[in-house]
């Protein structure tokens, strides 16, 4: 008796209005269905088993499958979603990247293990301040160009300078000097084939080039990732003084909107078609293609303007191209030419258009 009722009153309190219970307090997850009674949240299940490693600060039970004794019922109802974020995120940067359920696991357990292990957002915090938290130095393994093995190389990053750059044992200076300008990062564990792997892109001499690199530890490589954020906050700060911080903050970092193979021809439309691995970036509008997911430098990329400046996405081939077996097709319209793709089946061909026309659209 006592079990079903107290299961009714967990439910209940989960579905309560103006608790934030309905999400996790981790992931922002719909419906979580896991409960910390140590800490007194409810998260959902990918984030439960982050908990479950961390005996000392968090215990968790399944809100349905559980017995849940009256006294844990009531700490549950005397702490909660909304508590605990006012609690272990008081002092959250800015620059920090909150990372959300599609996240990979090393971002989420990070920010599980700085939230509630290391207490690094407690109100008795002192908050780093961009330039500082944006200054940061070490050694990162990177994947050497055109090879599959990685060596491990000295990285700086300077906030102040505005600048990123890495070292190799031959060189004398720096291997190469990254303006934070055009520095980004992401966290592209299958690309690379390491849980903790990263992608830093950055344009040099009108090229887009990626380094790919990755930490043994799970924390390191999260704190280079939020040095970057806080470097490139603090240079958009400083840029661009009177944009209000909520149009700053999504520029700060960013991933592709899609990434995948397809087969492209060239520009007289009669050459062979080539596979081609393509990465879609909607923020700075560029379709970017390599011969290989990870080739340091991109083969060429593709500027996507908006529908009424001519550009438009269309489910088949020109008149002129032919093709042995028939693929479907894109055909991306520009002002200036049109390029044609070939994907391997329906669906990638649809994802693919979505994901194009979702740029063509935006403003």
């Amino acid at each position: 008796m006592d079990r079903d009722h107290n299961k009714a009153l967990l439910l209940e309190l989960q579905r309560a209005a103006g608790t934030g219970n309905d999400r996790c307090a981790d992931c922002g997850n719909p419906d979580p269905e896991w409960a910390s009674y140590k800490l007194g949240i409810f998260i959902c299940l990918n984030c439960s088993g982050i908990h479950r490693n961390l005996p000392e600060i968090s215990r968790v039970k399944s809100l349905r499958l559980d017995f849940w004794e009256s006294n844990l019922i009531e700490f549950m109802k005397n702490h909660g979603n909304l508590w605990a974020k006012a609690k272990y995120e008081a002092k959250v940067p800015p620059y920090y990247y909150i990372p959300k359920s599609c996240d990979c696991l090393v971002l989420r357990e990070q920010w599980i293990r700085a939230k509630y292990e290391r207490g690094e957002f407690l109100d008795t915090q002192v908050c780093q301040d961009p330039c500082s938290a944006g200054s940061r130095e070490g050694c990162l393994w990177k994947l050497r160009k055109g090879r599959r093995q990685f060596q491990k190389r000295q990285f700086l990053l300077s906030a102040r300078e505005g600048v990123m750059k890495y070292f190799t044992k031959e060189s004398k200076g720096p291997k190469a000097v990254i303006s934070v300008e055009s520095l980004n990062a992401m966290f592209q564990v299958d690309k690379i084939g390491h849980i903790h792997g990263l992608q830093i892109t950055y344009t040099t001499d009108g090229q887009t080039r990626n380094l790919f690199v990755y930490h043994e530890s799970g924390k390191e490589i999260v704190d280079w990732f939020n040095a970057i954020r806080a470097a490139r906050y603090h240079y958009l700060r400083t840029t661009f003084p009177n944009v209000p911080e909520a149009e700053l903050i999504p520029r700060i970092t960013r991933n592709f909107v899609r990434e995948g193979y397809m087969k492209k021809t060239g520009p007289k439309q009669k050459e062979a078609f080539k596979v081609r691995w393509f990465c879609l970036d909607s923020q700075e509008r560029n379709l970017i293609y390599f011969k290989n997911p990870l080739d340091a430098f991109a083969q060429g990329q593709v500027f996507i303007g908006r529908r009424d400046e001519g550009y438009e996405v269309r489910d088949d081939l020109p008149e002129r191209v032919c093709v042995k077996k028939t693929k479907p097709a894109i055909t991306l319209v520009t002002p200036v030419r049109e390029f044609v793709f070939l994907c391997e089946n329906d669906r990638k061909q649809r994802e693919w258009m979505d994901a194009l026309n979702g740029v063509i659209t935006q403003l």
